[in-house]
């Protein structure tokens, strides 16, 4: 029942002329067909170029700042790798009852 309801929704869509405006339609003429796939081509060559080199300079950027930022200085209680400075509490466990 509900699959004939939407099967009635589709055959007006179509015969109403509202699917000819969104459906896209290649020309006619050869040497066009030929120029649009040239062009679409031409734009999707422009794109990748654009975003290998946007994504270079985003590295090169990184690398620089990374390079180029001053280090910290150790202090001398962190100078041995793996251990902590702090205060610690040992608490006892409760008592089962």
């Amino acid at each position: 029942m509900i699959s004939n309801f939407f099967n009635i929704l589709h055959l007006r869509y179509r015969a109403s002329g509202v699917s000819a405006v969104f459906s896209p339609r290649k020309p006619r003429h050869p040497l066009l067909r030929l120029a649009f796939g040239l062009l679409g081509l031409a734009l999707l060559a422009v794109l990748l170029v654009f975003g290998v080199v946007i994504g270079a300079a985003m590295l090169t950027a990184g690398l620089a700042m990374r390079l180029l930022r001053q280090r910290e200085q150790p202090d001398a209680g962190r100078q041995r790798r793996g251990a902590l400075d702090g205060e610690f509490r040992i608490v006892d466990k409760p008592l089962l009852r």
